[in-house]
C-alpha cells in the first residue's frame, strides 16, 4: 500500500453577533466553578462536548455553525445564555465595588508561584493535589477580591493520560496540547508583539513567552519556552510536567523562579507579598536579591529585605520529597550569580545546605530566604518543623518558626450542583456568603431526611453512569467479553443505587497504601460478599511513570478485583482526572484514606467528599486529624511509628475491617420504614455542617491573609523605607550576634527552691556573659507550666527577666520576681536568645542557650 500523508484542517465557525460573548466565557476559568456555563456549551452539542473533554474553547472552535445560528434564534437558549452573562457580569463587576480586604493596603499585590495549577480538565497543567490546591487558592482569592497574581509554567504535554490493560498494567500516554484550544491568551505589547522575557543560562539565553489565563478576577501568568528562537533542548524545558531528569527539573525551576520575577517586571507588576507554594519556585528569592544587590545593597541586607515579605508553604511530609540538586550542578547554573550577588561560592551553597545531605536543598533555600513558613495541616506543621529543625539548630522543633495553615477546597467547584440547588431551596441563596460561619451551617439539620437522601442517591446514580461508561470503554479496548462486563457492573447499577459504596481515589504512592484492605483477604471477603448487605469498593488513581512500586499497587488492585469472588465487588477505574474526581467524591458513601502516619500532609480529597455528604473513614492523619469529631465519620488511630511496617499494616488494616464490619455496614443498612438509614443521614448532615465552614478555600486564604500576607506587607514596608535602612541594620545586627553567640553563657545566682507557699514570690537572679552584645540584644526568660503531662514548649508561659546591672566587665545581672498563679507541681526552664524588635519571628535566628 502506498504511503500517504495526513493533513489536518480545522474549520472554525463564525459566532453570531447575538452570541458574541461566548468567546469571552471560554477564556475565563470562571466556568470551572460555574456549572451553568459549562452546561450552556454542552446544550449546543452534547456529543462534541464529550469529545473535546469539556473544554469550552476547543468546543467553540469546532461546533457546527448551524447549531450556533439556531441557538441565536432559540428563545430558551438565549434566556439561559443571558442569565449566565448576568451572573458573570455581576461576579466581575463587584470588583469595582469590592471593599478592600481588611489589612491589605491599596498598594499591596500578592504574587503566588507554583509548579502546577489545577482549575479544570480543560487546562492540563496539573498532576494532582498540589496543583488543585493552587487552583483553589486562586479561585478563593478571586472570590474575596484579593489583589493577587499567580505565576506558573505552560506545559505542552502536562501530565499523562492513564489507561490500564487487561493485566493491570498502567499505560501512560502523553498528548501535546494545542494552545489555541486552551483557555489562555498570549500577553502582548502595545504594538501587538508577544511579550517575552530572557533568562540567562550557562553559555546561552533562553527566551520565554508570557501567556495569561483569567481565573475570575485573578490572572495566572504562564511561561513557555517552546519558541523557534530557542534550541531544541530549551524548547523542551516547559514541555512536560514532572518529566525528564534533574537537569530538566532545575531548568524548569529556573524558568519558574527567575523567569517569573522577570515576567512580573516586564508586566509592570510590583508585588509587595511573595508566596512560594513548595520549594520549586525558590530561585525567585535569589532573583529578587540579585536585583537589590544591583541597586547597591550588600547581599546580607538584600536577603533580609527579600525574606521579610516572602511566604513559603511546604506540602511534603518526607525529607526525600524535597527537591535537591548536586553542588556541581548548582555551580554550573549559578556560577554567575556568585559575582552578581557579590558572595563566595561557599556562602551561596550554604543557602541550600542541610546537615543530612551535601546536595543543594530547595526547601532549605526557601526557608532561609523567607520569614513565614507553613505546613498544610496541624500535624504536617509539626512534621515539617521536625524535618527542618537543623535550620534552627538550637531551637526545639515545636518552637521553631514553621507554622501551619490547614488546606481548604473551593466549595463552589467541588460541591455538586444538586446540593447547591437544595441549599438554595432550604437555606436561601445567602449560603454562598456564609461559607465560613459554623452557626449558619447548623441549618443543614433542618433539611428533610428523605430529600437529603434523595440527593445522595441521585449523585451515586450519576457516578455509576460515569463509571460504567469508562469501564465499558476499557473492556472493549482490552477485548473483554460482554458477559464479563455485565458481571463486572452488576452492583454499579444507576437504576438501583442502594449498595454501600466505598471509594479510594488518589495518587498511587506507596505511603498512601492503596492495597491496605487486601492485608487479610478472608476478612475482606466476609465484608464484601454478604448477600444481604453488599459492599462495592471503587479504586481510581495514577502512579507516576517512574514509580514502579506505585504501579505494582495498581496491578495488585486489578489482581484482587479479578478473583472470581471479588468480581463486580472491586472496581479499578482508569483515567483518574478532575472530572472523575468530582463524580467520586460526591457519589460514594464512604471515602477511604489509609496513609502511613504522619506522611499525609493534608489530603484535600477527603474534604471534597465531606462537603458533599460523603462520610470519611480515614487514618487520623493530615486534615482528618483535626477535622474528625467522632460524629462526622470514622477515624483510625495510627499505631506507633516504631512498629515494623508489616505489623503496622496488619494492625491498622484490622481497625479498618472492624470499623467497616461493626459500625459502617450495620449503620448504612439500618433501614427504617422510609427505606434508608436515618442515623446515616444524621451523620452525613453533621459531616457537611462541620466540614463546610472549616475546610473551604476561602477560610484558608483568609487565614493566609491574617497570619502571613498582612505581616509580610507591613514588614516589607519597614525594611525598605529610608533606602533599606532597617534591612541593613538587621543584617549587621545578625552578623554581630553570630560572631558573639559562641561566647554567650548563662549562670544562676540564686538558690533554686523546690517548695514554696501559694502567694509567695520567687526571686530569680542570673549572670549572663554577653561576649560583647548589649542587654537589649537578648531576651532572658522563665518558661513555666503545670506538670500534668508532657507539655509542648510553645504552650509554656513566658516571663521575661530585666537587666539590673553589671557584675563585672564580663557579666550582666538579670532578675525576675514572679508569684506562681496556680498550686501543684510545676516545671520551669531558664534560657536566653537573641532579640531585636524588627525580627519577624522572635526565634528566627535559631540561637538559644539553656541553663
Amino acid at each position: 500500500m502506498a504511503k500517504r500523508t495526513t493533513f489536518m484542517l480545522t474549520v472554525n465557525p463564525k459566532i453570531p453577533e447575538r452570541l458574541s460573548r461566548l468567546e469571552e466565557l471560554t477564556n475565563n476559568l470562571w466556568y470551572s466553578w460555574d456549572r451553568a456555563t459549562r452546561a450552556l456549551f454542552s446544550r449546543l452539542d452534547p456529543r462534541l462536548w464529550e469529545m473535546v473533554g469539556h473544554n469550552p474553547k476547543a468546543f467553540l472552535r469546532r461546533v457546527d455553525e448551524s447549531l450556533l445560528l439556531a441557538a441565536s434564534e432559540d428563545p430558551a437558549f438565549l434566556s439561559f445564555y443571558n442569565s449566565i452573562l448576568s451572573a458573570y457580569d455581576s461576579y466581575h463587576s463587584t470588583s469595582i465595588h469590592c471593599s478592600t480586604v481588611e489589612g491589605i493596603e491599596a498598594h499591596d499585590q500578592v504574587a503566588y508561584f507554583c509548579f502546577e495549577f489545577g482549575f479544570h480538565e480543560s487546562l492540563p497543567v496539573y498532576s494532582g493535589g498540589l496543583g488543585i490546591l493552587a487552583g483553589d487558592h486562586c479561585k478563593a482569592a478571586s472570590d474575596i477580591c484579593l489583589p493577587f497574581v499567580a505565576i506558573g509554567l505552560l506545559y505542552r504535554q502536562g501530565y499523562f493520560t492513564q489507561m490500564i490493560d487487561g493485566q493491570g498494567n498502567q499505560l501512560a500516554t502523553y498528548c501535546d496540547s494545542d494552545f489555541e484550544d486552551l483557555p489562555v491568551t498570549p500577553v502582548s505589547h502595545a504594538d501587538g508583539s508577544d511579550m517575552q522575557v530572557q533568562i540567562r543560562f550557562p553559555g546561552r539565553i533562553v527566551t520565554a513567552k508570557i501567556w495569561q489565563a483569567q481565573i475570575g478576577r485573578v490572572i495566572l501568568y504562564l511561561l513557555d519556552t517552546d519558541l523557534p528562537e530557542n534550541s531544541q533542548h530549551d524548547r523542551l524545558i516547559t514541555h512536560q510536567l514532572y518529566g525528564g531528569d534533574k537537569t530538566m527539573r532545575i531548568e524548569q525551576e529556573i524558568i519558574l523562579g527567575i523567569g517569573g520575577v522577570a515576567a512580573l517586571k516586564a508586566l509592570g507588576i510590583k508585588p509587595t507579598i511573595w508566596h512560594s507554594n513548595e520549594g520549586h519556585a525558590a530561585f525567585m528569592m535569589l532573583a529578587r536579591a540579585r536585583e537589590l544587590v544591583q541597586q547597591g545593597l550588600d547581599f546580607a541586607s538584600a536577603m533580609e529585605a527579600v525574606a521579610v515579605n516572602t511566604v513559603f508553604t511546604t506540602h511534603t511530609a518526607v525529607p526525600a520529597g524535597h527537591d535537591h540538586f548536586p553542588e556541581a550542578m548548582m555551580h554550573h547554573y549559578f556560577e554567575s550569580f556568585y559575582q552578581e550577588l557579590k558572595i563566595s561560592r561557599e556562602t551561596f551553597m550554604a543557602l541550600g545546605h542541610t546537615d543530612n545531605d551535601h546536595d543543594f536543598n530547595m526547601t532549605a533555600l526557601a526557608i532561609r530566604m523567607s520569614r513565614m513558613h507553613n505546613g498544610v495541616s496541624k500535624i504536617h506543621g509539626s512534621v515539617s518543623a521536625k524535618i527542618c529543625h537543623d535550620l534552627w539548630p538550637e531551637i526545639e522543633a515545636e518552637e521553631n518558626p514553621v507554622d501551619h495553615i490547614t488546606n481548604g477546597v473551593h466549595i463552589p467547584t467541588f460541591l455538586a450542583q444538586e446540593w447547591a440547588d437544595l441549599f438554595d431551596r432550604h437555606m436561601g441563596p445567602e449560603w454562598r456568603s456564609k461559607l465560613c460561619e459554623p452557626e449558619f451551617w447548623s441549618r443543614a439539620d433542618t433539611i428533610p431526611d428523605h430529600i437529603f437522601w434523595s440527593v445522595r442517591q441521585t449523585l451515586k446514580s450519576q457516578m455509576f453512569y460515569g463509571i460504567r461508561a469508562r469501564l465499558t470503554e476499557q473492556n472493549i479496548r482490552n477485548h473483554g467479553s460482554d458477559a464479563h462486563l455485565e458481571r463486572l457492573l452488576k452492583l454499579a447499577d444507576p437504576i438501583n443505587p442502594n449498595v454501600l459504596t466505598l471509594g479510594f481515589a488518589r495518587r498511587f504512592a506507596t505511603y498512601k497504601r492503596a492495597t491496605l484492605l487486601f492485608e487479610n483477604l478472608d476478612w475482606l471477603r466476609s465484608i464484601l460478599l454478604d448477600q444481604e448487605r453488599p459492599v462495592l469498593l471503587i479504586f481510581a488513581g495514577k502512579a507516576h511513570p517512574a514509580d514502579h512500586p506505585g504501579q505494582d499497587m495498581i496491578r495488585r488492585v486489578n489482581q484482587v478485583a479479578a478473583m472470581p469472588e471479588f468480581e463486580g465487588r472491586i472496581l479499578m477505574v482508569e483515567g483518574y482526572d478532575l472530572r472523575l474526581a468530582r463524580r467520586l467524591v460526591a457519589g460514594v458513601d464512604v471515602w477511604l484514606n489509609n496513609p502511613i502516619y504522619p506522611l499525609e500532609a493534608s489530603g484535600t480529597s477527603g474534604m471534597k467528599a465531606g462537603i458533599n455528604g460523603t462520610l470519611n473513614l480515614s487514618i487520623l492523619d493530615g486534615w482528618w486529624g483535626e477535622g474528625f469529631n467522632e460524629k462526622n465519620g470514622w477515624g483510625v488511630k495510627p499505631v506507633s511509628e516504631q512498629l515494623e511496617p508489616q505489623l503496622r499494616d496488619a494492625e491498622e488494616s484490622r481497625s479498618f475491617y472492624e470499623i467497616l464490619q461493626d459500625q459502617v455496614i450495620p449503620l448504612f443498612y439500618d433501614h427504617g420504614k422510609s427505606g434508608f438509614s436515618a442515623e446515616w443521614v444524621k451523620m452525613a448532615k453533621h459531616s457537611m455542617a462541620t466540614l463546610i465552614p472549616r475546610y473551604g478555600a476561602r477560610r484558608m486564604v483568609e487565614e493566609y491573609i491574617q497570619k502571613f500576607y498582612i505581616p509580610a506587607s507591613q514588614q516589607g514596608v519597614r525594611y525598605t523605607q529610608d533606602n533599606f535602612t532597617v534591612a541593613q541594620n538587621i543584617a549587621a545586627w545578625k552578623t554581630k550576634v553570630r560572631a558573639a553567640w559562641g561566647g554567650v553563657s548563662l549562670r544562676r545566682l540564686d538558690t533554686p527552691c523546690k517548695r514554696i507557699a501559694f502567694g509567695e514570690p520567687m526571686h530569680f537572679k542570673v549572670a549572663v556573659k554577653l561576649n560583647g552584645l548589649q542587654p537589649d540584644d537578648v531576651v532572658v526568660e522563665l518558661l513555666l507550666s503545670r506538670q500534668y503531662k508532657r507539655t509542648r514548649l510553645d504552650q509554656f508561659k513566658h516571663f521575661r527577666f530585666e537587666c539590673t546591672g553589671t557584675l563585672d566587665s564580663q557579666a550582666h545581672q538579670f532578675e525576675l520576681r514572679h508569684v506562681p498563679e496556680l498550686c501543684g507541681r510545676q516545671e520551669y526552664y531558664l534560657r536566653i536568645y537573641p532579640y531585636h524588635p524588627m525580627l519577624t519571628h522572635p526565634l528566627e535566628m535559631g540561637k538559644m542557650v539553656w541553663l
